[in-house]
């Protein structure tokens, strides 16, 4: 029964939220904000039609899912080190915290500058989004390992590498799926921007092109088109993190 309750809840709340829409879009009416379905319909023309929005789907997920693997493989070395070594937190977190809070769009000047208005461009602002959100999940988890198991290894006798690897790393990669998560919300909120820099195809350069024509409905169906891909994209690694950490003891609520 609780797992049925789990699971109709989210349609629950979908529905209520489609409801709502719907009240305002009848109440105010016009173009300004399309009805539930007259986004829909802009949707499926969209998704029907050869070389439509499927296309578009297929390019801005596999720009994220790089942007992701690459910026995390990179992340993960530095936010051991980060978290391992406190000289080289005090020295570097300061630099860390300041390129992550730098908008991706105000670096597109300079990503076409020094990579031009390629797929390059677009990858790296993605690869800079995903490695900056998830290097400081990372190594923040890291530093929150309880003592007591490093104290522990270190009276059984193991060396730091021993420690590093049976103790840290097995302890983290619940952090590590939780820096992925994070790097893939991130990354499909800085679709849009990096999409800007002269793409042809995308969900991103969709809603662009709508919105220059003021078809609202299908701007409408690109962000909701995005927001479904980045659910399904979180449900995939939630699934592989259950099983990843399946022997971690939890407590049901």
């Amino acid at each position: 029964m609780q797992a049925l309750r789990r699971t109709l809840l989210p349609f629950v709340g979908f529905a209520v939220v489609i409801g709502l829409w719907w009240v305002a879009a009848t109440s105010v009416g016009g173009r300004n904000l399309p009805s539930p379905v007259a986004v829909f319909d802009a949707g499926w023309t969209g998704l029907r039609a050869t070389d439509g929005l499927l296309v578009d789907i297929r390019l801005s997920v596999l720009r994220v899912l790089i942007g992701v693997v690459v910026g995390c493989a990179l992340s993960l070395p530095l936010g051991f080190l980060l978290a391992w070594f406190p000289t080289l937190r005090a020295m570097f977190d300061p630099i860390v915290n300041f390129c992550r809070a730098l908008p991706p769009i105000a670096l597109s000047p300079l990503v076409i500058i020094y990579f031009g208005i390629g797929e390059d461009a677009r990858l790296f602002v993605l690869i800079w989004a995903a490695f900056f959100a998830s290097v400081v999940v990372l190594y923040e988890g890291i530093t929150a390992v309880d003592d007591i198991y490093v104290r522990a290894g270190r009276a059984l006798g193991a060396s730091e590498f021993e420690i590093f690897r049976r103790v840290i790393v097995p302890a983290t990669v619940p952090q590590m799926f939780v820096a992925v998560r994070v790097a893939l919300g991130v990354s499909w909120a800085t679709l849009v921007a990096a999409e800007l820099i002269a793409a042809q195809r995308g969900l991103g350069w969709t809603i662009q092109r709508s919105a220059s024509f003021f078809r609202t409905e299908e701007v409408y169906a690109g962000i909701i088109l995005i927001g479904i891909s980045a659910l399904l994209m979180d449900l995939v690694v939630r699934i592989a993190q259950r099983r990843a950490v399946s022997w971690q003891e939890r407590v049901v609520r």
